[in-house]
């Protein structure tokens, strides 16, 4: 009986040690932050500069606001994370990536968006935070 204590006990441990780990990362302020100020600021960006080596592509016009395709590259060198907000969204922060040891600074994803707005992403280099964005039309409401 002991011993099956132990394993169930160890193989806990190994199950939830992860997922904390993982939700000491997570930034639970800043993805249940409702408006666009709130969400940079639990993100700590205090100043953004306006870069054109952010590439953000994404339809003109979506038909159906719950499934935008959204393509992001960062040309900037040493980016060390990408953020994706909407500031129309119920909640704003979308997605927070982070690369490490060379990682391309690519992503390709689909986004739920409630109203026309811009998408808005911000790069991480260093203690500096960059930004371009692209407004997309839509048409069907995403997050209803």
């Amino acid at each position: 009986m002991q011993r099956r204590n132990f394993l169930l006990g160890f193989l806990s441990l190994l199950v939830l040690a992860p997922l904390q780990a993982w939700a000491a990362m997570w930034n639970k302020a800043a993805f249940e932050a409702v408006k666009l100020n709130d969400a940079t600021q639990s993100l700590q960006i205090d100043r953004e500069i306006n870069s054109q080596d952010i590439q953000v592509t994404a339809p003109d016009m979506a038909e159906n606001g719950a499934i935008v395709q959204v393509e992001i590259r960062s040309n900037i060198p040493n980016t060390e994370s990408l953020m994706i907000l909407v500031e129309k969204n119920p909640t704003p922060l979308i997605a927070h990536y982070k690369f490490s040891n060379g990682a391309e600074p690519f992503i390709v994803t689909r986004i739920k968006m409630a109203e026309t707005s811009d998408i808005k992403v911000v790069a991480k280099v260093g203690s500096q935070y960059f930004t371009n964005s692209k407004n997309v039309v839509v048409l069907e409401n995403g997050c209803g």
